[in-house]
């Protein structure tokens, strides 16, 4: 395997790290955004009003894109065991 075998899969995997932690991060980051827009316009200033949602709707997200983010995976992982095959041979 050459170097540009190695950073093409180095490349890859930060991809497919991006596009499986994505719809968490978004989600979470959309959720607090909304409930600091709350609390703003509230003045109301409660930790766990921020936590609590945050935590529920980011658990939902993860239930709800699974099977994106599980194909995603798949797909990366048998490009890559067909590199390693490839090259063995």
């Amino acid at each position: 395997m050459t170097e540009a075998e190695l950073i093409d899969i180095a490349r890859e995997s930060i991809m497919v790290m991006i596009k499986v932690a994505a719809p968490t991060l978004l989600t979470g980051l959309a959720v607090g955004l909304l409930i600091s827009i709350f609390q703003t316009l509230t003045q109301i200033q409660e930790q766990t009003l921020t936590f609590v949602p945050k935590m529920l709707l980011v658990f939902a997200s993860m239930i709800l894109f699974l099977p994106f983010m599980l194909n995603t995976l798949i797909d990366f992982w048998k490009a890559v065991m067909d590199r390693v095959i490839a090259g063995s041979g």
